[in-house]
């Protein structure tokens, strides 16, 4: 598909982003999507604000021999932002899947980070037969019940922090450069703000945190839905310690009691955005996953 119209007038520097951009056709519209190399497959699930790019050093390095597909939610990166559309998780899960099932993927690793993680084992949970393990990044998929996340869901759902992301791409400018604990070129960060031009384009954004609080049943149903089917699916974690929500302890304990058997790599010096932070470490806990056999 072509680029289509509707979508954000914005094009990726090839040097940066050498990838072909692919648009699926999805029930919401136009979704963008990276599909690169060829071999054992891994899904790549960004998270809030970001969009595919972030993975770019990760698919790089993983090189030609690994299937790597990175989707755009609605809202996100170079993906329609449709009319009508809530921007819930389970929206976006519900396309994600479209695209999953579209490209008829098995065997697959789901990489998911931020809001990824709980959108990526929504997937993998509701077709657990096409998927090999799961490598997850400063993420979370239960219903929120630390005092941290739920202060910030409601600090960054009051008004004048909407107003904020909305018409100053706040979560952008303030919040993700913030976290970021590499500093990158301004080239690079013009791909996080570029994307998100407008205050309506920005809407995805306003909406992810909100959905902290909002998304609680989905997050309850989730959470069951995950021990009953992921339980004993081959699982890799990799967290950033510099995350003051995500890189916790309790966290990190959460997800061992989860998955007992799952490999645990922290990394005192990255924060939330470990694929920018550290992209080495998400690249080794993929292969890690892929050199286990693949279910027969």
């Amino acid at each position: 598909m072509e680029r289509p119209e509707g979508i954000v007038d914005f094009t990726p520097d090839k040097n940066l982003f050498p990838f072909e951009s692919r648009w699926f056709d999805s029930s919401v519209g136009p979704v963008h999507y990276i599909d690169e190399g060829d071999g054992a497959v891994v899904l790549l699930m960004h998270g809030n604000p970001d969009w595919s790019f972030l993975y770019r050093e990760i698919i790089t390095a993983l090189g030609p021999d690994v299937r790597c597909i990175a989707p755009d939610y609605p809202g996100f990166g170079l993906s329609v932002h449709p009319d009508g559309y809530g921007y819930m998780p389970a929206e976006h899960a519900d396309v994600v899947l479209e695209l999953v099932e579209h490209l008829d993927l098995n065997d697959v690793v789901v990489m998911g980070q931020d809001w990824g993680g709980p959108i990526g084992l929504d997937i993998a949970s509701r077709v657990p037969d096409r998927i090999r393990g799961l490598v997850m990044a400063n993420t979370w998929f239960w219903p929120a019940d630390d005092r941290t996340m739920k202060v910030f869901s409601k600090l960054m759902g009051s008004r004048p922090v909407q107003a904020l992301i909305m018409k100053r791409n706040f979560f952008v400018t303030v919040v993700m450069k913030r976290s970021l604990q590499t500093k990158v070129s301004p080239d690079v960060f013009a791909h996080y703000t570029e994307v998100l031009p407008t205050p309506e384009s920005r809407r995805g954004a306003a909406v992810f945190p909100i959905a902290i609080t909002a998304a609680r049943p989905w997050l309850t149903e989730l959470e069951k839905r995950v021990a009953q089917t992921l339980r004993g699916k081959p699982a890799a974690l990799v967290f950033g310690k510099k995350d003051f929500a995500l890189g916790s302890d309790a966290t990190v304990a959460r997800w061992r009691r989860e998955f007992p058997e799952a490999s645990v790599v922290e990394i005192p010096d990255a924060g939330h955005f470990i694929q920018e932070d550290n992209p080495e470490a998400c690249v080794t806990a993929i292969r890690e996953i892929l050199s286990l056999p693949a279910e027969t």
